[in-house]
């Protein structure tokens, strides 16, 4: 399946939260579900994210609650193979992967499971339906957990697996479980692909659920530093470091490695139908560091 296909699929999966109440400090990191007006004034307009100065704002026009669609509970489950001997690469997903839906904008709960039996996996996960508005799982480096969670998955819910045709990207799956329907994704056990793919679809999902208009990361051009041979008929999402002054996008290298990750500020987005990307071409650059949101 296609990158912007798949995409569409599961952002279809994410509709926006009941609207509530909250007390001022309660509503910091939510989003406006409803514009604040006083009188024929509109202080503040629905479908921002409330920051320390929509708080102050609203403190100093005497309101103590805010109308807010909440910020989502994600619930990260990293099945660690029992054929492993420490569990690290399910230990590094859980803690890559919960951290990374708190920077969209959620409460993030990380679980990480070490199973034997199907039976186990099933009922930690109905278990965590409780507090999730969004379930994101993942397997262990090499998926070899892959086909058991999913068929757990099937068993208490709605779900598909599909190939994904972006690099690194191989099989995800998709649906919803429970007796709500919740949302649930399944991704691969790599790291580097685990963030990758919780950035381009599982953080839209968030926004989304959140009633924000920005879903996705910013997107600049830059000129690429050196050549790049990719792959005919997938996409690529390539670690990168970005020079804004100079308009200067590099690859980085080992695009496997957690070092490239720790030190990329942006993700290099190649078209299946670029195969040889020259010097000095611009190219679309996804921003990653938090300041350029």
């Amino acid at each position: 399946m296609r990158v912007g296909d798949f995409a569409a699929t599961v952002l279809d999966l994410a509709k926006p939260l009941t609207p509530l109440d909250l007390p001022l400090l309660d509503a910091h990191g939510a989003t406006l579900a409803s514009d604040v007006r006083d009188g024929e004034r509109l202080l503040l307009p629905s479908g921002v994210r409330i920051r320390s100065t929509q708080i102050a704002l609203a403190a100093a026009s005497g309101l103590d609650r805010l109308p807010t669609r909440p910020q989502p509970r994600v619930v990260v489950v990293a099945l660690a193979d029992m054929a492993s001997s420490n569990g690290s690469g399910a230990e590094t997903n859980s803690f890559l992967l919960t951290t990374a839906v708190k920077e969209a904008g959620a409460y993030g709960y990380r679980v990480l499971l070490q199973a034997e039996t199907q039976a186990h996996i099933k009922a930690v996960i109905e278990d965590q339906l409780v507090r999730a508005d969004l379930l994101l799982i993942t397997g262990d480096i090499g998926d070899r957990s892959f086909d058991q969670i999913l068929e757990v998955l099937s068993r208490i819910g709605e779900f598909n697996s599909v190939d994904v045709k972006y690099v690194r990207g191989g099989r995800h799956a998709y649906g919803v479980v429970g007796p709500d329907a919740t949302p649930a994704l399944l991704f691969p056990g790599d790291p580097i692909a685990a963030y990758i793919s919780t950035e381009i679809f599982a953080r839209p999902m968030i926004r989304s659920m959140m009633g924000l208009y920005d879903l996705h990361r910013p997107v600049v051009k830059a000129r690429l530093k050196s050549d790049y041979s990719s792959i005919e008929g997938f996409h690529e999402f390539l670690l990168a470091s970005l020079d804004r002054e100079g308009g200067v996008v590099t690859v980085l290298e080992d695009q496997s490695s957690l070092i490239a990750l720790a030190e990329a500020n942006a993700l290099i987005a190649i078209s299946p139908l670029d195969l040889e990307v020259k010097a000095g071409r611009e190219v679309d650059v996804i921003l990653l560091e938090r300041r350029y949101l």
